[in-house]
Formats: C-alpha cells, sequence, structure tokens
C-alpha cells in the first residue's frame, strides 16, 4: 500500500465532507429562499457537517475506495451526502424555484473551487509557497470534479432533477425512477467511459480557470 497515496487520499476525503456539507447546505438555502421551509424545520440550513452526512455514501463508500487507491496508487472519491428534502408545493414557482434549488449545490461546488485557486494564488503571489503543494490543486479538482458529476442528467443527481423538469416529467414517474437511484450511480460510477470524459474535462476546465489568474497547471 502507498503510504504517500494513502495520505493524499484521506486528505481528499477530509475535504470531500466539507465540500458534500456545503453542498447540501446550497440546496437547503435556496430552497428556504424559494418559500419553501422544510430545511430549515428538518435541520438541514446549517453547516455543520453532521446534518448532511449519509453514512454510507459519505463515509463509508469514500473510505473503501481511498484505501482501494492506496493499494492501486489512484485515489478517485465518489459518493454522495443525505438528500435535502423539499415540498414543492411551498415553492412560489414550482419549475423555476425546483431548478434553482437543484443548480444551487452544484453551483456551490463551482464556487468552491474558484474561491480555493484565488486564495491559493494571493498566498502564492504574498511568498506562501506552501499553497502550491499539489494537495491544494487536488482538493480545487475534487470540488470542481463534483460540481460536473452532480449536474449529469441522470435520476438522481441534480442534472437530472433539472432535466425533468424541463420534460415536464410527472411527479409519480420521476419517483418510480428514482426507486431504482442507486442502480443508476452505481452504473455512472463503474463506467469507465464517464469517469474519463468527466475527469479530462474536469482537469480542461480548472487549467482554463487556473490561466485566468495566472497559475500554469497541468493534468491531475
Amino acid at each position: 500500500m502507498d503510504q504517500a497515496v494513502l495520505l493524499e487520499g484521506l486528505i481528499q476525503f477530509l475535504g470531500f465532507i466539507g465540500f458534500v456539507a456545503l453542498h447540501e447546505f446550497a440546496h437547503a438555502w435556496m430552497a428556504v429562499r424559494c418559500g419553501d421551509d422544510t430545511p430549515r424545520l428538518q435541520g438541514r440550513l446549517t453547516l455543520d457537517p453532521i446534518a448532511h452526512i449519509d453514512w454510507v455514501g459519505t463515509i463509508l463508500l469514500p473510505l473503501v475506495l481511498v484505501f482501494m487507491g492506496a493499494a492501486s496508487g489512484h485515489v478517485m472519491l465518489m459518493g454522495w451526502g443525505k438528500p435535502v428534502q423539499v415540498n414543492l408545493a411551498n415553492f412560489r414557482k414550482r419549475q423555476r424555484d425546483d431548478i434553482l434549488v437543484s443548480v444551487a449545490g452544484p453551483a456551490m461546488n463551482l464556487l468552491i473551487a474558484i474561491l480555493m485557486l484565488l486564495a491559493m494564488r494571493l498566498a502564492s503571489l504574498a511568498g506562501m509557497t506552501f499553497f502550491e503543494d499539489s494537495s491544494f490543486f487536488a482538493l480545487t479538482h475534487l470540488s470542481l470534479f463534483l460540481c460536473f458529476f452532480n449536474l449529469l442528467p441522470i435520476p438522481p443527481l441534480d442534472g437530472g432533477h433539472i432535466l425533468r423538469q424541463f420534460l415536464n416529467i410527472s411527479d409519480a414517474a420521476y419517483h418510480q425512477i428514482s426507486q431504482y437511484s442507486f442502480l443508476f450511480i452505481v452504473l455512472v460510477m463503474r463506467s469507465n467511459t464517464v469517469g474519463t470524459l468527466l475527469t479530462a474535462f474536469t482537469n480542461n476546465v480548472l487549467i482554463g480557470m487556473g490561466s485566468l489568474i495566472g497559475w500554469q497547471l497541468y493534468r491531475f
């Protein structure tokens, strides 16, 4: 087992928990802003990671992937948080607000990546070269990857929820599709094509974002 890869994986695992918590908080915050108080009543309008953790998707599965990655020499984290429950009937404009709530989570991950890159760049310009370590870029890459992964148009991901609204899929039909949501996630996770394309896209976006603020980044 590669100890350096294991340490890197554990750092990413801790970052993953934080990214998931912020992602779910963004869903909750937007839902409340759109008129649904359900997330607040259920204790989800908080930055406390415990409120947003799914013990399988946020803890167990990512840890297993970390140790598997340490054995193979490359860690690729995947997982999910506890879904934020909303009452669509409470939204002021149901279709628009449901899309806004769905977009809020990935948008938070994108914002995190942008802020991390900016903070690291400013710290580097101030002479704090510690922030040029690859671990920080790997965390930025992970947040960006989570943004794009969640936008895939597949239930129960945020992208699937957005697609549902554009296709006007009924609540009953979407609920029936969502019964197989875990199967969809497993298929996506096991698809080398999806993973490769998504990783390559994330790499290119991160390199582009970095170049805008003066970083000469390479592939992860």
